[in-house]
């Protein structure tokens, strides 16, 4: 599977950063090991998931030894189950234990990001909502992340502060303004999405006048979200936000609004037990 642009950019950077905090001048413990001992290994996880980071796992050993081959069982997004072979690892015995750990950091998180993303898409299958992801990830690791959401069957909000405008409280009080705020957005960048974040109808019905594009509707009770819903009519796309839980998600989603964001799907996300076994 082709990577987006923005998790491909800069994919070969993160690994190499993960490498040289992990291995420094040298994995001394490898050197242990005679240099041209070879070895097969394989990977297998020791729990139910949905998988994501293969692109990161082979970059990994690309950089620590272009001559390791890695041979994958599965791919991104696919399910899978406990004890499973996950990829099959060839070269040299030095090289497939110095990357093991980088590699299954990757795959770990990655892979427990789109497993919960995966069981929030679940729960509104049925529904039309688009569950988004925020930008409340780990500092980094931010275009992995957003590439195992849409792995787990959810959706990228902004990537970042440059591909969106987002216009909060603070940013409404100190441009004087709703209308005012979104005025100057589309005077600054007429291309670019303009969302505006409201905590009243009377808040929203500003933001629909001004002409937003999309409206965020932060932390609306279910009936509010229902007459936000018939108050828009269409005009502009409608986003819930705040505080919803997998338990209340069904709930908003039958609303009506067109998107739900919610920051567990980055922010709280546990990894997956792997586990890398070398062959007798």
């Amino acid at each position: 599977m082709k990577l987006p642009e923005y998790a491909a950019k800069d994919l070969e950077l993160t690994v190499s950063r993960a490498l040289e905090e992990d291995i420094g001048d040298g994995d001394i413990t490898a050197q242990l090991i005679p240099a041209g001992q070879t070895a097969t290994a394989r990977v297998i996880t020791r729990e139910q998931a949905t998988l994501c980071g293969q692109a990161w796992v082979n970059e990994v050993f690309r950089q620590i030894d272009p001559t390791v081959k890695v041979n994958w069982q599965v791919a991104d997004g696919d399910p899978v189950t406990p004890n499973q072979v996950l990829f099959e690892l060839s070269g040299s015995a030095r090289s497939l234990l110095t990357g093991e750990r980088a590699a299954l950091n990757f795959l770990q998180l990655m892979s427990g990001t789109a497993t919960i993303c995966k069981h929030y898409a679940e729960r509104v299958a049925d529904t039309k909502v688009k569950l988004l992801d925020t930008r409340k990830t780990i500092p980094g690791l931010r275009n992995a992340q957003k590439y195992a959401v849409t792995q787990g069957g959810c959706y990228n909000h902004r990537i970042g502060l440059y591909d969106a405008f987002l216009i909060k409280e603070n940013h409404i009080a100190a441009c004087g303004g709703i209308d005012k705020a979104i005025a100057t957005a589309k005077l600054q960048a007429p291309g670019k999405p303009v969302e505006v974040e409201v905590e009243s109808l009377e808040e929203l019905q500003q933001a629909l006048d001004a002409g937003a594009d999309i409206v965020m509707l932060d932390n609306f009770s279910e009936s509010l979200m229902k007459e936000a819903v018939a108050l828009n009519g269409g005009k502009a796309k409608l986003e819930a936000s705040g505080g919803i839980t997998s338990e209340t998600l069904l709930m908003y989603a039958k609303t009506g609004v067109d998107y739900i964001s919610i920051g567990v799907l980055t922010k709280d996300c546990r990894a997956v037990d792997l586990s890398m076994r070398f062959d007798n």
